[in-house]
């Protein structure tokens, strides 16, 4: 199975989830995040249009296929050419359809309890989900505060200018919805892209700095 993909995300650390039901929306959408310089997009399976638009998407961008809870989904998304898959659950019926697949995927836990069962049956990136609702940065630095080996992106309501905040708290990337797109023409999407992205890079920049001093 290629990790590949995994890898992509760990390395912009932002991870965008287009979430509706609208097909052309979310295609214009991806199209703006993409001139942007994102390379890995989740779409929502929101409605079936939505395996259309990943179609569409899949020319110019890696997908990844979200909300994915029974193999008929996982089919559908991946004959609509996503390369990789995510659930907001964790079960070993979704871990069999990734081997047999041979794609990766991104489980969905709530609890540490849950986290660490995902990382057992090796899932390579654990969705924390809803975070906010869970105590937000703080709940990540709890979590791993008490198992940093665990793999973590969390998403649910986190906006762009809290992104770096989480990647210092030990994230391995971090998921934004609505926040990154909603209510904005694709031009603005496209620069606000351009400039987390950029944002991210310094960051990165001053912890390598940082630990060559030391």
């Amino acid at each position: 199975m290629s990790d590949n993909y995994i890898q992509m995300v760990a390395e912009d650390k932002i991870y965008p989830i287009i979430r509706c039901a609208d097909a052309e929306f979310a295609i214009n959408t991806a199209k703006a995040l993409v001139d942007g310089g994102i390379r890995v997009i989740e779409m929502n399976i929101e409605h079936p249009s939505i395996y259309e638009a990943i179609k569409e998407v899949s020319k110019f961008a890696h997908v990844c296929a979200g909300g994915i809870i029974t193999s008929l989904q996982a089919d559908a998304a991946f004959n609509s050419g996503a390369v990789m898959f995510s659930s907001p659950i964790f079960q070993m019926s979704l871990i069999k359809i990734s081997k047999n697949k041979h794609v990766p995927f991104i489980a969905g836990a709530t609890t540490a309890n849950e986290a660490y069962n995902a990382w057992k049956s090796r899932i390579p990136l654990i969705k924390i989900f809803p975070t906010e609702a869970m105590g937000g940065v703080r709940y990540i630095e709890d979590t791993l505060r008490q198992m940093p080996f665990l793999k973590l992106l969390p998403m649910g309501n986190i906006k762009l200018n809290e992104v770096v905040t989480y990647i210092k708290a030990g994230a391995v990337a971090v998921g934004v919805g609505r926040d990154f797109y909603q209510g904005f023409e694709p031009k603005v999407i496209t620069q606000r892209t351009r400039d987390i992205l950029k944002e991210i890079r310094e960051y990165k920049k001053w912890t390598n700095r940082k630990q060559i001093s030391q």
